[in-house]
């Protein structure tokens, strides 16, 4: 015979809290369509607590036909930007009774669209997608199937039509980028070199735009042999950063569109012996921990990762519970200029 205690169910939960399953269910799954009284709601979580009952999810989506599951889709998990992002979307999820899925595409078109191919099969209810390689064509067809996503950077979605299930939240790496060269502008540089990432991506695109942008405002002559690439890495933005050292005359100040890019840079000032700020500025995108850490400490910009991760599930579980049923909506939210001792 086996000594395994029965699991307790949502029955042995109303019993013990004197009120329905009904009830019981309201308050486990945390639906806000329907007002009940508080000492209800205490005796219920009392309930749980004392049988420590755990919903059966299986059940659940066996009712509901529903995974109560959203997929995160990143481009680099190893980036400290993005497990802030993803926080920031399981903090609503929790609060909502869904589970959150990460998935890590490293950069690749094939792991991000087979990430997409996973979503459409019926995988998960939803998608937050960082799109590096998707086109909004290819996201049609999968709005289509009735797959809400929210997208977490810039696309313009204007052309979707309207009755599709895509919203979008994110800041304007143009205006971000724009913000931090003109900061860079300001302190008296005029030769300022870019690390931008990786080709055809739109975090690079726009961040291009904003460093362009940021020149001609300020009457400083744009010469595109001072842009290098690096892949959003830090081994890329060492590379980049030594490729720009090398030039004559080299840059008096680099501008690197993330922050891992930008401590690359910092490792390749370093092995030739360069002091930042004193030989070399050097401006980062993103704010991530070690950007505070690092000496001298890197001058960047603050997205506000784990706010944007927050709205970002906001709008997909608004979409997902049928509270919003309208329009594509497409969020522009601030950033910040931090200045610290690197530039």
């Amino acid at each position: 015979m086996s000594g395994r205690r029965r699991r307790p169910t949502q029955f042995d939960v109303a019993t013990a809290a004197g009120v329905s399953q009904a009830v019981v269910s309201y308050v486990v799954n945390n639906v806000e369509t329907v007002t009940l009284p508080d000492e209800t709601r205490r005796r219920v979580l009392q309930a749980v607590a004392d049988l420590r009952y755990v919903p059966n999810t299986a059940a659940r989506m066996l009712r509901s036909q529903r995974t109560f599951t959203i997929a995160v889709i990143i481009p680099d998990i190893a980036n400290p930007f993005y497990p802030e992002l993803v926080r920031g979307v399981q903090d609503v999820a929790t609060g909502n009774s869904y589970d959150v899925l990460a998935v890590n595409t490293d950069g690749s078109e094939i792991l991000e669209r087979n990430a997409l191919d996973a979503a459409r099969r019926g995988r998960v209810d939803g998608v937050i997608l960082t799109p590096f390689w998707t086109r909004i064509d290819e996201l049609e067809s999968i709005l289509g199937d009735g797959i809400p996503i929210t997208l977490l950077g810039e696309m313009n979605i204007s052309a979707v039509s309207a009755e599709l299930p895509l919203d979008s939240c994110s800041i304007s790496g143009e205006d971000a980028a724009a913000t931090v060269v003109g900061y860079l502008i300001e302190r008296g540089h005029r030769l300022i070199g870019m690390i931008a990432g990786l080709e055809s991506t739109p975090p690079r695109e726009g961040r291009i735009r904003g460093y362009r942008r940021a020149l001609t405002e300020h009457h400083v002559p744009l010469d595109e042999f001072l842009i290098r690439g690096g892949d959003f890495t830090e081994a890329g933005g060492f590379e980049s950063m030594k490729e720009l050292l090398a030039l004559k005359p080299r840059p008096t100040a680099v501008f690197a569109a993330n922050d891992l890019m930008a401590l690359g840079a910092f490792l390749a000032c370093r092995e030739l012996g360069l002091r930042i700020p004193e030989d070399v500025a050097i401006a980062g995108f993103d704010n991530i921990p070690a950007a505070r850490l690092v000496n001298p400490a890197l001058t960047t910009i603050d997205q506000r990762a784990s706010a944007l991760g927050h709205r970002a599930a906001s709008l997909l579980i608004s979409r997902l519970n049928g509270d919003y049923q309208g329009p594509p909506r497409s969020e522009l939210h601030d950033f910040d200029l931090i200045p610290r001792e690197s530039a």
